[in-house]
């Protein structure tokens, strides 16, 4: 099978010397963000959790950075004490940005508050419910934000009888943390885990178990392809004509399949394995974002790319 090499992009800077990487992500425009600690910090947000109380949380402060690349560093955003952890961050117009928990416990008193909004200087100013069982978070360019959720989020867990997550995507309005759109499937198979999302302009894309259809939700309207070009991908890209499709069961985990947009099915275009630059195979650990036609590649601290323009 013929190899794909990523290409060198950029390099995540932290804001201080030492911090620690906790997690990064890619906006609306391209850009990085990327939240990170202090190494005695990190401790303390990695061994926070749903099971532990909001008290518990608040009286364990651990501040955090986010920053921007893009692909040099352009922005540091103090956050002085995060009640969150395992967090992703994603940019608001203004120069806001969204912090969003992947976990949320549903409590007698009422469900944690796991996504919230932080002004430019760092200060909280809307704190919301997204649910439990959070894989991704991505925004818009109008600070609309789509969530895709897996198994847990869909099905229950940590008290969640009826889950917020239920129907496996969710564009939430981020001005008031109410849901602007949910998926109902239709002539789409139902969500049982968003493995796959991609989100540009105002337009998101999704792949998922268990039948991994791709579908396409504009203006409200879902689009729905077929897909026996790849089960188990990670993570896509898309532009008018072709989409990608990254990962899948081992042995596929570095696997690419590209697709036609077909009527009603993906047409296949060609298979890869994706390697990294010099040509070695991918790393144990790694994290992938699709955003448009291009494939955000991260290793440690290492950005790679990879867009639709780059395969035959």
């Amino acid at each position: 099978m013929e190899k794909l090499r990523l290409r060198p992009y950029g390099r995540l800077t932290p804001a201080e010397p030492g911090d620690a990487l906790l997690s990064v992500s890619v906006g609306p425009a391209g850009e990085a963000v990327a939240l990170w600690s202090a190494p005695d910090d990190r401790e303390a947000l990695t061994s926070l959790s749903s099971e532990t109380s909001p008290d518990a949380r608040a009286a364990r402060p651990a501040g955090v950075r986010i920053t921007v690349h893009t692909p040099d560093l352009t922005t540091v955003v103090r956050i002085a004490s995060m009640p969150l952890a395992h967090v992703t961050a994603q940019p608001l117009p203004g120069g806001r940005f969204l912090v969003v928990a992947a976990r949320c416990r549903l409590r007698p008193e009422g469900p944690d508050r796991n996504a919230i909004v932080y002004d430019p200087d760092g200060t909280p100013v809307a704190e919301f419910t997204f649910g439990d069982g959070i894989e991704e978070v991505l925004t818009t360019p109008t600070g609309q934000a789509w969530a895709g959720y897996f198994d847990e989020g869909v099905y229950g867990n940590y008290g969640w009888d009826d889950p917020l997550g239920s129907c496996g995507l969710i564009r939430w309005n981020t001005a008031d943390g109410e849901q602007a759109w949910r998926f109902r499937g239709g002539d789409a198979p139902y969500i049982d885990d968003c493995y796959a999302l991609n989100v540009t302009d105002e337009t998101a894309w999704a792949c998922y178990y268990s039948d991994f259809p791709l579908v396409r939700i504009h203006d409200g309207k879902l689009t729905v392809w077929r897909n026996k070009l790849a089960r188990g991908a990670r993570a896509l890209i898309v532009d008018d004509s072709r989409v990608a499709l990254f990962g899948g069961y081992s042995p596929d985990h570095d696997a690419v399949a590209v697709g036609k947009l077909g009527n009603g099915k993906l047409r296949a275009a060609g298979r890869y394995r994706l390697t990294l630059p010099d040509g070695t195979p991918l790393p144990d650990r790694y994290r992938f974002t699709g955003r448009g036609p291009t494939l955000n590649f991260f290793h440690g601290t290492d950005w790679h790319q990879l867009t639709l323009a780059d395969i035959a």
